[in-house]
């Protein structure tokens, strides 16, 4: 999770988030590039003379600043289109879950067992337990299996929810009406939170994402006493 003064992104918990950190690495370098170039020619023209007026009228000039940009946007919009498809891909999912969104909780059914549903509401402050967040923390976690295929089922049962965990790179709107799906999965064991990032109400603040990912025997002891 996040830490006070960070000004990065959370660690990478899964393939698709350590993909964005990448693409981001990749597009602010460029920017970068970018910004340095126009700024060395800002100072170039206000501290030089302009003794070769005729440059700015040669073709040449305007050949390169038309193909190059053109250059720039593909290196961007390869990678990006790359991570898109990635994240819409679906692997045969080990399990999945489904996700409806409330005012102003969360509620999760794991649909390859019978009667394994409950609802997830944020801790009061003054409940909370030494060691636990404020805000972030809920009274049942989502426990997953670790290094395993996740689908998750988002929707909503009266206005606009997102479903998001930045560390593993999730954000899914949740529609009413509407079953979106994504895909999950963890490459190391933890505790990992999201919040609602949809403006949904007064509470919007207030509907925090705990998920529990834990080796495949602990998962399935955990799923058998919660039946």
């Amino acid at each position: 999770m996040a830490y006070p003064s960070q000004l990065g992104f959370q660690d990478a918990t899964s393939p698709i988030m350590e993909e964005l950190l990448h693409f981001h690495d990749h597009a602010l370098m460029i920017v970068f590039l970018i910004s340095s170039l126009v700024l060395y020619l800002i100072s170039v023209m206000l501290t030089t003379s302009l003794t070769h007026t005729s440059t700015m009228d040669a073709q040449e000039v305007e050949t390169i600043w038309t193909i190059l940009p053109a250059i720039i946007l593909i290196m961007i919009a390869l990678p990006s289109l790359r991570i898109l498809y990635m994240m819409d891909e679906i692997n045969n999912p080990y399990l999945t879950v489904k996700t409806m969104g409330h005012q102003w909780y969360w509620s999760y059914e794991y649909t390859d067992y019978e009667d394994l549903t409950f609802d997830s509401y944020m801790v009061p402050t003054q409940d909370l337990k030494p060691g636990e967040l404020r805000l972030l923390e809920v009274d049942n976690r989502v426990v997953l299996p670790m290094e395993l295929t996740i689908r998750m089922l988002i929707s909503s049962e009266d206005v606009l929810h997102s479903w998001a965990v930045p560390s593993l790179g999730l954000k899914t709107d949740a529609i009413p009406g509407r079953l979106n799906q994504t895909t999950l999965l963890s490459t190391r064991p933890g505790l990992y939170y999201g919040q609602c990032s949809e403006i949904c109400g007064s509470n919007h603040s207030f509907m925090p994402i705990v998920l529990e990912l834990v080796p495949l025997k602990y998962f399935e002891k955990w799923s058998s006493s919660m039946l």
